[in-house]
């Protein structure tokens, strides 16, 4: 138990990598194996992951998906390995009209909230928390909408039935500053923890 709130405690988006310390194989392998562990419903399982890790390919990303210019993304440009979540809509849509299921429709308004990406997203955590575990850094960001995520699903063969959640950056931390959003602090329990109804804490 200690560990793992160790794990809890030290996980922070790390944007600043040495470039000359590649991920080793099984480390990459653990990391993508706890995050079949991720809970999705039905069992349905609706996300691929897109490793890039050899240089030329980790470069096309970021030629398709930002300006060099842009400031934010210079010390993420050092980060060996790059882990692209895809969602995967029509599993569960598929699973769901199977007949343990019975939505023979495939409707999506059946689905309160989008669990494709919730489920996908989940995944992601376990493999934030997992390189964390392995004493190494790592970062979520988005993929530009419209126009790049286009190209990029292109330029990396990506069926069309899979949508990329956004990017994990992941290598062995160099020194970075903490992000000035940090300043804001953590909202207390109190304030977002409401027992029995709104309002009670």
């Amino acid at each position: 138990m200690t560990e793992f709130q160790e794990v809890v405690r030290r996980r922070r988006m790390v944007r600043n990598y040495d470039p000359d310390r590649p991920v080793p194989a099984e480390v990459r392998e653990r990391i993508l194996g706890n995050a079949l562990h991720a809970p999705s419903a039905g069992f349905s399982q609706g996300w691929a992951f897109l490793v890039l890790e050899e240089p030329q390919d980790i470069e096309r990303f970021w030629k398709l998906s930002s300006d060099e210019a842009d400031e934010w993304g210079k010390g993420l440009r050092r980060a060996p390995l790059l882990i692209i979540p895809l969602s995967h809509k029509q599993a569960y849509l598929d699973r769901y009209a199977a007949p343990d299921k019975g939505w023979t429709d495939k409707d999506e308004n059946r689905w309160p909230v989008p669990y494709w990406d919730i489920d996908t997203g989940m995944a992601s955590l376990l493999m934030l928390l997992t390189a964390v575990d392995e004493g190494l850094g790592a970062c979520f960001f988005g993929v530009p909408p419209g126009d790049r995520t286009a190209q990029l699903k292109e330029s990396f063969g990506v069926p069309d039935a899979y949508t990329p959640i956004g990017v994990i950056s992941v290598g062995y931390r160099a020194q970075d500053k903490a992000s000035p959003s940090l300043k804001r602090g953590r909202k207390p329990t109190g304030e977002v923890v409401h027992r029995g109804a709104w309002g009670r804490h």
